[in-house]
C-alpha cells in the first residue's frame, strides 16, 4: 500500500513490485512534509521514497542516515539519492555511495540569499498549493534561504548516472552555473521553473522525467533511451 507520511516514507501501490529506491535529502527549512506530494507520485510508479532530513549543523549524522537507507536490504535496487537545495549539493557529495544521483535546483556557496518572507516562497515555487503546503508547516524553518552555502563545499560530476534538473527562473542558483559542473550528466532545464522545480508549478512533468530517469537506469548505467 503507498504510504503517506509526514516522516517521509512512501511505498508501491499493493500489488506492484518495487522498482528501485529514491532517498531524498531536504534542503534548507525543508521537511519531510515539504516532499509528500513527490514522495506519492514517485511511489506511485512503484519507487519507494526515503526522505533525510539534511542538518547542515550536523551533516555527519545526516550521511549515516543516508547511508543506513543505502544499506537497508528491505529497500531495491537501483538506489538512488536524490536531492533539493543543499539537499541536492550534499547528494553530489555522497553521489558515488549509490546507484544514480537526482540534482535539483542545486545550491552553490555563491548562490543567492533570500531574505523575506514572500520574497522566499516566491522564490522556492510559483506553485499557490506548494506555497500553501510550506506556510502551514509549524516544523518549516522560515529565512533558511537566507542562510550561505558552507563555502568549503564543493559540487562535483561523479562515476554514476546523473540527472540534474534546474529552472531558468531560479533566482537562487542562475541556471549556467547549476550545471557547470556537469558535462556527462542529463541536464534537463524546466522552463519557467523556480528554485524548487520538485514543486514547482511543473511538479508533474519534473516527477515524470524523473521517473524516465529511474527506468533508463534500471536498464543499465549508460542510461538507453526507452522512448525515440
Amino acid at each position: 500500500m503507498t504510504t503517506t507520511s509526514s516522516t517521509g516514507a512512501w511505498d508501491e501501490p499493493p500489488g506492484l513490485a518495487a522498482r528501485g529506491t529514491v532517498i531524498l535529502l531536504t534542503g534548507r527549512g525543508e521537511t519531510a512534509r515539504t516532499y509528500q506530494r513527490f514522495g506519492r507520485r514517485i511511489a506511485t510508479d512503484a519507487y519507494r521514497v526515503r526522505v533525510v532530513e539534511t542538518d547542515l549543523d550536523d551533516l555527519v549524522t545526516t550521511r549515516k542516515q543516508v547511508e543506513a537507507l543505502l544499506a537497508d536490504d528491505d529497500l531495491p535496487a537501483p538506489r538512488v539519492l536524490a536531492g533539493s537545495d543543499t539537499g541536492a549539493s550534499f547528494a553530489s557529495q555522497l553521489a558515488d555511495l549509490a546507484d544514480g544521483v537526482v540534482l535539483a535546483g542545486l545550491a552553490l556557496p555563491d548562490s543567492t540569499p533570500v531574505t523575506g518572507w514572500q520574497s522566499e516562497l516566491d522564490a522556492r515555487s510559483a506553485c499557490p498549493t506548494h506555497q500553501r503546503v510550506l506556510s502551514e508547516d509549524a516544523d518549516f524553518t522560515r529565512g533558511a534561504l537566507a542562510r550561505p552555502v558552507p563555502s568549503d563545499w564543493v559540487v562535483a560530476p561523479s562515476t554514476v548516472p546523473t540527472l540534474v534538473l534546474h529552472g531558468d527562473k531560479d533566482p537562487v542558483t542562475p541556471l549556467a552555473a547549476a550545471f557547470a559542473p556537469f558535462s556527462e550528466a542529463r541536464l534537463r532545464t524546466v522552463v519557467g521553473g523556480h528554485h524548487d522545480v520538485l514543486n514547482d508549478v511543473s511538479h508533474r512533468s519534473v516527477a515524470a522525467t524523473v521517473v524516465l530517469f529511474l527506468e533508463s537506469l534500471k536498464l543499465g548505467g549508460d542510461l538507453p533511451d526507452i522512448v525515440v
